[in-house]
């Protein structure tokens, strides 16, 4: 495997090849964000998370191939800047939680909760709810069976820890229980983790670090 998940803003983008899907991460826009481009290998349809930023990059990675949704892990404008105009070019429809989308530029065309399912042509990503970083913020989990669990956190989990949860403690105890409650519990150590912001990471590789989070509050 080829795939490190390593992007500087303004560089290439980093393709994974798995039998069902192909998923690009892009970083963009003055905070370093992630967009990821998902793309079903048996029907070419697409999937973007995050229209972050740097809008004619992410229209140049979708390229000519139907872009169905986007989804936008939550309401901070630094995952939304590019959001109004990629829509308006591919008429994609814009996918959300009810409790984040009033605030994007765009109206969703959906929302959804905690173990919903999208579909990207044969795929289906699992919406799991992580309440904290903002009261909508929520992860697409791609089971792969033999290709592997494949996990979008947006800003809800990182390699070293949580999202911000502003140094308030019940927000830091509630983001801090789904993560622990909805994803470790579940799921394997093999699993990749690709966060909004930064490097890829397992849960593996962060779960012996999950007692000194809790020890430290953020």
């Amino acid at each position: 495997m080829t795939y490190t998940g390593d992007v500087r803003v303004g560089g290439p983008a980093d393709v994974r090849e798995l039998p069902a899907l192909t998923i690009s991460k892009l970083a963009v826009g003055p905070h370093d964000n992630n967009a990821y481009l998902l793309r079903s290998t048996e029907t070419g349809d697409e999937l973007l998370i995050d229209a972050a930023a740097d809008a004619d990059r992410l229209l140049a990675l979708v390229g000519d191939q139907p872009l169905g949704a986007i989804v936008t892990t939550h309401q901070h404008g630094d995952h939304w800047q590019a959001l109004e105009q990629v829509t308006r070019v591919t008429g994609a429809e814009v996918i959300a939680h009810p409790l984040d989308a009033p605030a994007l530029p765009v109206p969703a065309g959906r929302t959804v909760g905690h173990g919903d399912t999208i579909s990207l042509g044969p795929v289906s990503l699992e919406v799991i709810h992580l309440r904290g970083h903002t009261p909508g913020s929520i992860a697409l989990l791609y089971d792969g069976g033999p290709d592997g669990h494949h996990l979008f956190t947006g800003d809800s989990l990182f390699p070293g820890g949580v999202g911000n949860t502003r140094k308030d403690p019940e927000r830091f105890e509630r983001l801090y229980t789904d993560v622990v409650e909805r994803i470790f519990d579940r799921l394997p150590d093999d699993t990749w983790v690709y966060p909004g912001h930064g490097k890829d990471t397992t849960l593996g590789a962060e779960r012996p670090s999950l007692p000194e989070w809790k020890a430290r509050g953020w």
